[in-house]
């Protein structure tokens, strides 16, 4: 079914029901990637009983064309290129140097502000489940998988509610198992396929992340 999702929440709900074998499972670790990927994995964490965090990627704009993404930075300073944009734009190194560097400090404020002093889990021999709320070009994906391999867990799941038949193609090249809930031949952008995407704030980051915390504690 290719139609669009009324919001993130229904999203996450709709992504969990494709991953029930991993409901209740205690090696289960949930990584969602902000800000609009934490709302549904929230829902896909309360539906499997499982430990929820985040893994903060930034894309790295372009110059004078910001919203076309020239690569990625991940949590740890894992940083992919997307060479074609490189050389097509003649981007330069020191571009590219200035661009990651300004992304890795605001990598680090979320980092700080998201956790909101809770230490990053152990991901090492554990099952982790990639989420976001949706691949265009699979990027910042792709990165977070390479840096989240580096890490030694036993498995890489990435689970999107919807993403670009090609993109998700390529990422079962990047980890063990893929779950693309939507890949419509029409797709345009991920927003395109939520009748609802407005921006996801900070500080509804920290509260879903929060509640997800307190709601492990209380097990």
């Amino acid at each position: 079914m290719n139609e669009p999702y009324r919001d993130r929440k229904e999203a996450g709900r709709i992504l969990a029901s494709y991953l029930e074998k991993y409901r209740n499972d205690a090696n289960l670790l949930i990584l969602a990637l902000p800000r609009g990927g934490v709302v549904v994995a929230y829902e896909v964490a309360i539906m499997l009983n499982a430990e929820l965090d985040v893994f903060i990627v930034r894309k790295l704009g372009s110059p004078y064309q910001p919203e076309l993404a020239m690569g990625a930075i991940a949590e740890g300073g894992i940083l992919l290129l997307n060479d074609a944009v490189v050389n097509y734009l003649s981007i330069s190194k020191e571009n590219i140097e200035n661009t990651a560097n300004r992304e890795l400090k605001e990598l680090e404020r979320r980092k700080i502000l998201y956790r909101n002093g809770r230490d990053a889990p152990d991901i090492k021999g554990r099952t982790v489940l990639l989420i976001d709320d949706g691949i265009a070009t699979g990027a910042t994906m792709k990165v977070a998988i390479r840096a989240v391999r580096r890490k030694e867990p036993a498995k890489i799941v990435a689970a999107i509610p919807v993403g670009a038949p090609s993109s998700c193609l390529e990422l079962k090249e990047e980890c063990d198992e893929v779950i693309c809930v939507r890949t419509p031949e029409s797709f345009m952008s991920v927003g395109s396929w939520y009748m609802d995407f407005e921006q996801t704030t900070d500080d509804e980051v920290r509260e879903y992340l929060q509640k997800a915390y307190e709601s492990r504690k209380k097990l």
